[in-house]
């Protein structure tokens, strides 16, 4: 009788993701980005044939893809090795070489939408105005280009454009909780919220007809809720709203004459359909926890793009009322009742404020009875119950993970989310020591068995509980982290520096508090063995902020290991660099226990 050896980590390392899709008019190719040859690439499927063909050989991510809408190409906006410098391009729909359409070297282009007839695309760009962004229309005919908005204030992106192309909406962006919502309607620039105060956020808008507009905001409320504006009237009218949950993403099926809603209810999406013609709204059951992606066909088929605690990305579409999964991606020789459904705790932080958090426990037969700490990146994201093959591979290895969604993070209502504006270092810093301590009260962690893992923002987190608490950790991972936040607020993006003041600080005002909360200040307390992890081309967390503090560390004696990733950005759009951090991370961590 044959048997066979149980999966090993190398399982976890082949899982493939997919970035994001689009679907030709007439539904017969989805079209999407996904590494399945290693590297990220353009692939297609021929429905209701789920068998996928490579488009494209580019070898580089995707972060927006738009089909032309009578059918006859496909527009793609890829960058380079991970810097964010998004460039545009043109494909036909059964592939091949890509054709640029609007490059240019050290700008990022962004929002393409097509016109109707496809002879425009629409797009935002950093290229004349790197700070506050403008937004084209561009003749793919003639090649003529002219502006349609610019920002001058505030970074500034097209959302939305009404069905005849005479309108178009768009986002001023001051801050991540402070977003306002204008409409450019016959000359004339038009609030879509009925004040900008007090601060408030629009996140998406639809047109359903020339003259009236849904939008989702928090406009004087904790919680998003879908609203109505009326360009003729200039009316706004508040729609529906529910408990506990943020409105995040929506669309407008014409052929129904109703609204898909995506809602975040804490760590899981929520999926809505919102008939105009009688006002009422409808839960959808979804295929999984988190919903990525929406998309309506004119036929009023649903298609998305997702992904559960143990299930990778995949696609779905709904139609007749039934969701078939369009992929199956998962992690090759495990069966996905074999991984870890994380459990769902919530705790009270120093002042009292309840914390959500995940906690994905290894397996008892596995279990090494060691737990990792894992604070988000953001930090004004969250921690959902989502797959990540880094959590479960460390389970499937013996460790346990402890991710809080402390305050800042998004999904529980605007004010939370707002208090890690100007307090990066001190709350939130609580708020995971808080729930280390419930952790160990609960029994559900060793005191002498805690390990720290962040990227990003929680990179940063890692390198400041290293310094400021370095006697509950055994060992540090910090991947991307800002290790000074002087530094920091002047290497970022043009257009993310308007929103720092509100954000992080300001260098000469909030001085001795920047100070305070810059991990690069404690090195005489970070004396647990640490790995940092960074890629060269990361454009948010630059590598000089990784440099500084790994080589502090080594002016130390300190023992510290340091992996940068020369064809990386923030994050990893590469297979085999994917596979190198895991491997690194899952050696540092066994050495150290």
């Amino acid at each position: 009788m044959l048997t066979f050896s149980k999966p090993d980590v190398e399982n976890f390392f082949q899982t493939f993701g997919i970035q994001t899709f689009t679907v030709s008019p007439d539904e017969s190719q989805i079209v999407f980005s996904t590494n399945l040859n290693g590297k990220y690439n353009l692939w297609a499927m021929d429905l209701p044939n789920v068998f996928p063909y490579p488009l494209s050989f580019h070898n580089q991510s995707c972060e927006a893809l738009a089909y032309d809408k009578n059918g006859k190409f496909i527009i793609a906006v890829m960058d380079k090795d991970g810097d964010e410098n998004g460039q545009i391009y043109a494909l036909p729909p059964q592939g091949g070489v890509l054709k640029p359409i609007r490059i240019q070297e050290g700008a990022r282009h962004m929002n393409p939408m097509i016109s109707e007839d496809g002879s425009k695309l629409y797009y935002t760009s950093t290229k004349e105005d790197a700070t506050f962004l403008k937004s084209y229309i561009y003749s793919l005919a003639s090649g003529e280009e002219e502006v349609l908005i610019h920002g001058e204030d505030a970074a500034t992106f097209l959302l939305a454009k009404s069905p005849e192309e005479k309108s178009f909406a768009y986002i001023k962006t001051y801050a991540n909780t402070y977003a306002l919502a204008y409409v450019k309607f016959e000359g004339e620039d038009i609030l879509l919220t009925p004040n900008t105060n007090p601060q408030h956020t629009v996140s998406d808008a639809v047109f359903v007809s020339e003259t009236e507009i849904y939008l989702i905001t928090n406009y004087q409320e904790d919680y998003s809720y879908l609203a109505k504006f009326d360009l003729d009237k200039k009316e706004f009218l508040k729609i529906t709203q529910l408990e506990n949950e943020d409105f995040i993403d929506l669309k407008f099926d014409k052929s129904t004459n109703s609204l898909y809603i995506v809602s975040q209810n804490g760590v899981k999406d929520n999926l809505f359909n919102y008939q105009l013609s009688n006002e009422t709204i409808e839960k959808i059951d979804a295929p999984i926890s988190v919903i990525e992606q929406l998309s309506v066909s004119k036929s009023g088929n649903l298609y998305l793009l997702g992904r559960s605690a143990t299930r990778p990305f995949n696609l779905y579409q709904r139609k007749n009322g039934e969701w078939t999964s369009l992929t199956n991606y998962g992690v090759p020789g495990v069966r996905e009742e074999d991984l870890v459904e994380p459990e769902v705790v919530s705790y009270p932080s120093f002042d009292g404020l309840t914390i959500e958090a995940l906690f994905f426990k290894a397996k008892q037969e596995n279990s090494n009875g060691h737990v990792i700490l894992w604070p988000h990146g953001g930090p004004q994201h969250a921690e959902r119950a989502f797959f990540r093959s880094l959590f479960q591979f460390l389970v499937h290895r013996g460790y346990s993970i402890f991710a809080p969604n402390f305050r800042g993070s998004t999904g529980y209502g605007l004010a939370f989310t707002k208090m890690v504006e100007g307090d990066w270092g001190h709350g939130p810093r609580l708020d995971n020591i808080h729930g280390l301590e419930w952790l160990i009260e609960q029994g559900y962690a060793d005191r002498d068995k805690v390990l720290l893992m962040g990227g990003s923002y929680g990179g940063y987190m890692a390198l400041l509980l290293h310094g400021r608490h370095p006697e509950y950790f055994k060992a540090v991972v910090d991947i991307f982290g800002v290790s000074n936040l002087f530094s920091f607020i002047k290497s970022v993006p043009e257009h993310w520096k308007p929103i720092m003041k509100q954000w992080v600080g300001d260098p000469a005002e909030d001085k001795e508090r920047l100070e305070k909360d810059s991990p690069i200040n404690y090195l005489d307390t970070m004396t647990k063995p640490m790995l940092v992890i960074q890629g060269a081309k990361d454009p948010r967390v630059v590598k000089a902020e990784s440099d500084q503090i790994v080589q502090a560390l080594k002016d130390e004696e300190r023992e510290v290991d340091y992996l940068v990733l020369d064809d990386e950005g923030h994050g990893f759009s590469k297979k085999e660099n994917e596979i190198k951090v895991y491997r690194k991370v899952l050696e540092f961590f066994d050495q150290h226990i």
